[in-house]
């Protein structure tokens, strides 16, 4: 026996119903869908959240307020407080460093410092943003700050 012998077992294929191909196939005319109504007709039936003339279902849920804006750039929060204890006097924070120490997972995440804690230590900060507090936490300290222009 080869590949080529091999056939499907007598009664397991049934052939397509072929519909509107003429009254000697059986299914001509009226192509099966009898004489009138919605269903004879082209594009005929209801549509899929259909009720019977209910309320659909997804009328009478209550819809939510607002809209989500896909504009919307989520800023990865760093305290000053963290950035104390992580950075020594005169080092430069900026998202290369913060990735290296462990603090964010990536260097295209945008960056915001924020004014929780206190700071003793000289830094250089160049992040997207910056809290009004956190600069002048960090300026206070002798730092500075450098944001992008």
């Amino acid at each position: 026996m080869q590949l080529n012998d091999l056939r499907p077992a007598p009664g397991s294929k049934k052939s397509r119903k072929r519909i509107g191909r003429g009254n000697s196939s059986g299914y001509g005319t009226t192509a099966g869908r009898g004489q009138n109504g919605q269903l004879s007709r082209s594009g005929g039936g209801k549509g899929a959240g259909f009720e019977g003339g209910q309320q659909p279902l997804a009328m009478r849920l209550p819809k939510l307020p607002g809209f989500r804006n896909i504009n919307r750039v989520e800023y990865a929060p760093v305290n000053v407080s963290r950035l104390d204890g992580l950075f020594a006097d005169d080092d430069v924070v900026d998202a290369e460093t913060l990735v290296a120490k462990g603090v964010i997972k990536s260097a295209l995440t945008p960056v915001k410092v924020l004014g929780d804690g206190e700071i003793t230590k000289k830094l250089t900060v160049r992040v997207d943003k910056v809290s009004a507090s956190a600069q002048a936490k960090i300026e206070a300290a002798g730092g500075k700050v450098e944001l992008p222009c």
